[in-house]
This record gives structure tokens, sequence and C-alpha cells, in this order.
């Protein structure tokens, strides 16, 4: 069984159109989509998918934001719950008519039973990347030091769609997932096959175009999260830390004591 996870924090113009993307796919049994912190008319669109599709949607909804990839966690909980085989991942701004490659992709991971699937969101621009960019050359510097360079270069669950399998789940801290990149490490440690398993260049995507300093948080976010994800690679207490500065991004507003609530059961 494939469970999808949506999270959505004000997408009103958006969720609606990853749905529709995901409802086409007849292997996709159940989605999840997780509201935090959203607005009425985000939640009265879900609601409203919610009447049409009883037996193939469900909503979470919780009052405040979560932060960044929380959401995650939470599906990521839910999806194991429910009994899922596989989970999608996919954020609930991506309003790509990516339908035929999100099928394709899934059809894929299960025919390879991979654990982590990943995209390629540089399919026709792998020399134009330039690793002088900081979330480039982090992402490229964990991968290559999990020995995954070669097959992934520098693809990362922290962009875009990707989907985890049940054994994943039942093994990676419910936590770790709220941290995308250390996804890779818990892959490499437990010896779990993850391969790219599609391409959705990253402008086909559709997802909402933020502001600058947006963007610079993104990227802090990202590098902390890799730093992260080399110390726990490295065994040694995790840091966002490096040459003097502290890569927090949005990592300060990823609400982990709602999660904990959420996964002792005292809250929903």
């Amino acid at each position: 069984m494939i469970t999808a996870v949506v999270p959505a924090q004000s997408e009103e113009y958006r969720v609606g159109r990853v749905l529709e993307s995901l409802l086409a796919i007849d292997s996709i049994a159940e989605i999840f989509i997780i509201l935090n912190g959203s607005d009425k008319t985000t939640r009265n669109v879900a609601e409203s998918y919610l009447q049409l599709y009883p037996c193939k949607i469900s909503l979470v909804s919780f009052a405040a934001p979560l932060g960044i990839d929380v959401p995650r966690a939470v599906g990521a909980k839910l999806a194991y719950a429910r009994g899922a085989d596989y989970a999608l991942f996919i954020d609930g701004d991506m309003v790509g008519e990516i339908y035929r490659q999100l099928k394709s992709f899934l059809q894929k991971a299960v025919r390879k039973q991979l654990d982590l699937a990943l995209l390629d969101c540089y399919p026709d621009e792998k020399h134009l990347i330039k690793l002088q960019e900081p979330v480039f050359f982090w992402r490229y510097r964990l991968n290559r030091e999990l020995g995954l360079v070669e097959s992934l270069n520098i693809a990362t669950p922290s962009h875009g769609p990707h989907i985890v399998s049940r054994r994943m789940l039942a093994s990676v801290p419910w936590q770790d997932f709220a941290v995308p990149p250390t996804l890779l490490v818990h892959s490499v440690l437990s010896g779990y096959r993850v391969e790219i398993a599609g391409q959705i260049a990253h402008i086909e995507l559709g997802s909402s175009v933020k502001n600058p300093a947006h963007n610079r948080l993104i990227i802090d976010t990202i590098i902390g999260d890799c730093l992260e994800a080399l110390c726990l690679w490295r065994h040694r207490p995790r840091s966002r830390y490096y040459d003097g500065k502290l890569y927090t991004g949005y990592h300060d507003r990823r609400r982990f004591d709602l999660l904990e609530q959420f996964l002792a059961g005292r809250m929903m």
C-alpha cells in the first residue's frame, strides 16, 4: 500500500492541484493532508476534498504552525501506523503538471524495492551546478562522504518529492523525518537501498516563489541540516556550527515540542 503525505500551510490556491495529481494515481491508497497553522480557506479546500473522497483522504490538523519539515514526521508516523508499504512525501505547493512523472517515480521505486527514492531535480543542468554555491556544496559534500555522490550527485530528500519504504519508516526516529538529510545517513548506516528513481526539473515542480529573505533562510536551514547529518554519520553530537557560523535558518521554528506531544498521543 502506498500512502501520500501532503503538508500544507496556507496553500489555498495550490493544495487542490496537488491533490488532483495524487488522486489520479491509482496505486496511492491513502492521502494524509497535514494542515499546520493553515488559514480558513486552506482548511475549507482540504475539507472539500475529504468530503468528496472520504475513503482515500485523511485530514490531520494542527492549530499552530509546526515549522518546516515537521509535518513530514507526523505523516511518517501516520503512514506507518496505517500499514503503508511506501510513503510518498510531497509538499502542498507543488502544483506543476507532474502527474505522469510521479506515477513513474512510484512504479520504479516499488519495482526496485527502494528504501529511499529521490528525484533528480537538475536533469539537464548538471554542468551548470556550481558547487561554490553553499547549498549545493553541502549537499554534494554530504553525499560524497556517504559514498553516494556517484549515484545521487546532489539529490536530497530536502528537495522535491521522495519515497520511503516501510522498513525505513520502522527504523528511523520520527524526529529525523523533520531533518531530511539525515535520512540519507540512516539509509547508509542500515544498508538500505537509496537511488534516484525519476527526474523532475526544479522549475517543473511548480513550487511557490518566495522572497529573497525566505530563500536565505531556506539555504541556512538545509546547510544546517547537512551539518547535523554529517555529525550523525561521524557519531558526534549534532551541531549546526561551521567555521564560526551557526546555520539555523528555519530550524528554530521547528516545533519538536508539538511533535513530541503528537507522538505521545496528547494532541492532533
